[in-house]
């Protein structure tokens, strides 16, 4: 009997939990040893610019700039991969933005420590960027796994409805919101002891689980065995 090995398509949960880790662990990461800047949550770097602002402590302002303009391009990354003639090329744009984000995070590990922490923060920032732009359902339920806010109110959502109306429907929604939302706290965590103990190296942890992710990913959407019936021709 042969091992199930659990679906790895763009809206499932397996992937959603591990985009979530890898989502956690960056806030965590940039906030402890990038000036305190969020990679991913631009809400927080807009509130941070105005409060700054208001301060007129322009140099702080100056370092938060960066980081939202790198997350704007990744969303227009996101978008442009998904037009016709590109995805032709690429066969499938969701494995390459995979590709491309576990590329970026493994280049910022190897940077050298010289290297002004602008330059990580931007990477993360569009590295985030393309994730949420690109794995944005989990079923058929809008999510984000790079921040829990919405998470945490759809949760509570389905939680109310679960109970009050006996949904199996909800029932399922919160499950599957409630451990989006542990696996983004859980990676958080390890962001935050592992870039605490090991600094900047680190990072190369939530590059391993997107490698995962890639693997997994590939096998479930078939390329390996077209790979190796390709070879075998």
């Amino acid at each position: 009997m042969k091992n199930k090995i659990p679906s790895l398509s763009s809206n499932s949960i397996y992937l959603g939990v591990l985009l979530a880790v890898v989502g956690g662990f960056l806030d965590a990461y940039t906030f402890i040893s990038r000036d305190g800047v969020f990679a991913n949550a631009q809400t927080g770097n807009m509130v941070l610019l105005a409060v700054k602002a208001a301060n007129k402590d322009w140099r702080s302002v100056l370092l938060i700039i960066p980081p939202i303009v790198a997350f704007i391009l990744g969303v227009l990354v996101s978008e442009l991969v998904k037009m016709p003639h590109v995805r032709e090329v690429l066969h499938s744009y969701r494995r390459s933005i995979l590709i491309l984000e576990c590329l970026v995070l493994m280049t910022v590990g190897l940077l050298p420590k010289s290297v002004p922490n602008i330059v990580v923060t931007v990477c993360i920032a569009f590295v985030s960027s393309l994730q949420i732009s690109t794995f944005n359902k989990l079923d058929k339920w809008a999510y984000n796994s790079t921040m829990t806010t919405g998470n945490l109110r759809t949760a509570t959502q389905a939680a109310y409805l679960a109970i009050k109306e006996h949904d199996p429907e909800a029932r399922k929604q919160f499950n599957e919101f409630f451990a989006i939302i542990f696996s983004f706290t859980l990676g958080a965590l390890i962001g935050t002891f592992s870039t605490t103990y090991l600094g900047n190296p680190s990072i190369f942890i939530a590059g391993g689980i997107l490698v995962i992710a890639i693997i997994l990913y590939h096998r479930d959407r078939g390329y390996i065995s077209e790979t190796i019936k390709a070879k075998l021709k």
